[in-house]
């Protein structure tokens, strides 16, 4: 496991439908005491939108991405497949499930997604978080 250097703030992605959810993974971040820079979206489709305006206007992209798979309009595994088409970059964002996971398949199937380096149940816990924070290199 290597530690985290702060050379470079941390950007953090939360996508959620759920605004408690939501709220609560910001929250976990900030009782890391973490100075990351947070940007949060209720919607994969606009989620999505931000990430390729940023990288084709040279601008930051998250460091680290918490995502819902299961959301109205495009669910997670749509954003996740539709980010491998626009970006070789986000090989260098982490991709993080936050899921309720309403069954084994989702979670098998999360498991098994090469973009998702690890998965959580909702909500976060903060030693997920702080483990998650301290092995993110940006």
């Amino acid at each position: 496991m290597t530690t985290r250097v702060n050379t470079t703030p941390l950007v953090i992605w939360i996508i959620d439908d759920d605004l408690v959810s939501l709220y609560a993974t910001r929250y976990r971040i900030q009782q890391s005491g973490s100075s990351a820079k947070v940007l949060d979206f209720d919607t994969a489709e606009i989620a999505l939108r931000a990430y390729h305006n940023n990288k084709h206007n040279g601008k930051e992209l998250p460091h680290i991405i918490f995502l819902d798979l299961i959301m109205p309009g495009m669910s997670g595994w749509q954003f996740l497949e539709q980010l491998a088409k626009i970006s070789e970059a986000c090989k260098k964002t982490q991709v993080y499930v936050l899921s309720a996971f309403s069954n084994s398949k989702d979670r098998m199937q999360a498991k098994a997604h090469t973009s998702i380096i690890g998965h959580f149940d909702k909500p976060l816990s903060k030693m997920d978080m702080n483990r998650t924070l301290m092995t993110v290199n940006p």
